[in-house]
């Protein structure tokens, strides 16, 4: 698994990630873990609220600030391969809201979009809770 391939990226806000190598391997065991045995391309952005509005908008017609759009852009099977953009704003706002630090709700989002592209939906209640316990059970093993 070529960890080389998860890139981390700031769009319009000046914006640099920490602990990119722990990153880097978390999210790598993450996708093998769900039994994907490559990573093609893998791009997290990161951007304010008004920049990922306007992905919103135009790609998914959603009128609404959201924390985090994921693309999937695999064209093979068992290859994770895909745009994570990420509002570092909204994910601020929701580490309040949910008392929990800026850092871990940042990691839940990440593994969010991971979880995304390894095939899990989050739009109905079941597919959100499981979506949930998967988030947990990765960011609780974490090892940084």
């Amino acid at each position: 698994m070529a960890l080389k391939d998860i890139l981390f990226f700031s769009e319009g806000i000046d914006y640099t990630i920490k602990e990119k190598q722990n990153l880097r391997r978390w999210i790598g065991d993450t996708i093998k873990a769900e039994g994907y045995k490559k990573i093609g391309e893998l791009n997290f952005i990161f951007c304010d609220d008004a920049y990922l509005l306007e992905i919103n908008k135009q790609y998914l017609d959603h009128d609404t600030y959201t924390d985090i759009v994921t693309f999937d852009s695999s064209e093979e099977e068992d290859v994770i391969a895909g745009d994570i953009f990420i509002s570092v704003e909204r994910t601020a706002e929701n580490a309040a809201k949910f008392s929990v630090s800026e850092r871990d709700e940042l990691h839940r989002v990440i593994i969010h979009g991971v979880l995304h592209l390894c095939g899990f939906l989050d739009k109905g209640k079941a597919d959100k809770e499981r979506m949930t316990a998967k988030e947990n059970e990765y960011l609780n093993k974490r090892s940084f």
